[in-house]
């Protein structure tokens, strides 16, 4: 049985779930956080919904040593091809970052017009859309991939750089063209060039931050739940990374807006439930 006390793990198949954390830190100061970045195996969006199923159970299974009140999949390929198959498997709560953004853009758009960007692999899969869709079907999305985002963010680029604002006018023409007035960030590296995206959508277009959303409701539900930490308690956080954890802290920092302090190795073969409580003999 969780108690407020239990941990918030965080998963996802690089550093771009620290985005999410980087929100739950601001909204919940005082919840402990646990980060698996499974940078071993990334991406996922190129793995089959099987493989990246496997992925997802194997890191929920490794987050579960820490005895979780929640667990967040803060990567939009595992919330599409993965949690609607495992949902059913654990009695902690599994909360992905495809419902929040989709549920914010349904409730923001004024003209019912929503554009959603995102890797090959989300929008490929048309998640947001089929969300959204379930939401109200009134309204019309405009999906669009932006392949390049990713490499640049993760090569330490900015919303200044001229390679990224070339990119954003190319990517984002066609959601202009087609007159969105709320844009749903559906990958978890976007949040970082926010300002460039603004610029060029304009200032009339709503940005939705599926981070910050996610955010959000994990606050509500742990609230409805009674699960949260008390405000004077203080957080302690921890990551996990299952390939270059140097490298991880390094590039970490900027999306998590602050030094992450030490990132520990967990190799891939730990990841089965069962070998995986030797990481934690120190703890």
């Amino acid at each position: 049985m969780t108690t407020s006390r239990n941990p918030i793990a965080v998963f996802d198949s690089g550093l771009g779930g620290l985005t999410v954390v980087r929100q739950l830190m601001r909204r919940l100061p005082a919840e402990s956080i646990v980060y698996f970045g499974d940078t071993a195996r990334v991406p996922y969006g190129i793995k089959s919904a099987e493989t990246v199923t496997r992925f997802a159970r194997e890191n929920i299974e490794f987050l579960q040593t820490f005895g979780p009140k929640l667990i967040i999949a803060a990567c939009n390929t595992a919330s599409s091809a993965a949690l609607p198959r495992l949902n059913g498997e654990y009695t902690v709560r599994l909360c992905g970052v495809v419902e929040p953004g989709a549920r914010a853009a349904a409730n923001k758009t004024r003209t019912g017009l929503v554009g959603v960007i995102g890797t090959e692999a989300t929008i490929g899969s048309g998640c947001y859309t089929r969300c959204i869709a379930d939401l109200n079907r009134d309204i019309k999305v405009t999906a669009k991939a932006c392949p390049l985002l990713v490499p640049l963010v993760e090569d330490g680029r900015t919303s200044h750089d001229a390679l990224v604002r070339m990119a954003l006018e190319e990517y984002l023409r066609p959601l202009r063209e087609a007159g969105v007035d709320t844009l749903v960030l559906g990958c978890t590296h976007y949040p970082l060039l926010k300002p460039g995206i603004r610029e060029v959508m304009g200032p009339s277009v709503q940005i939705v931050d599926s981070a910050r959303q996610t955010a959000q409701e994990a606050e509500k539900y742990l609230a409805a739940s009674g699960e949260l930490s008390r405000r004077d308690a203080e957080g302690r956080h921890r990551f996990f990374a299952s390939d270059h954890p140097e490298r991880f802290a390094r590039l970490g920092k900027r999306f998590l807006g602050r030094p992450m302090g030490s990132v520990r190795l967990v190799q891939p073969e730990l990841l089965d439930g069962r070998l995986a409580l030797r990481v934690f003999e120190e703890n």
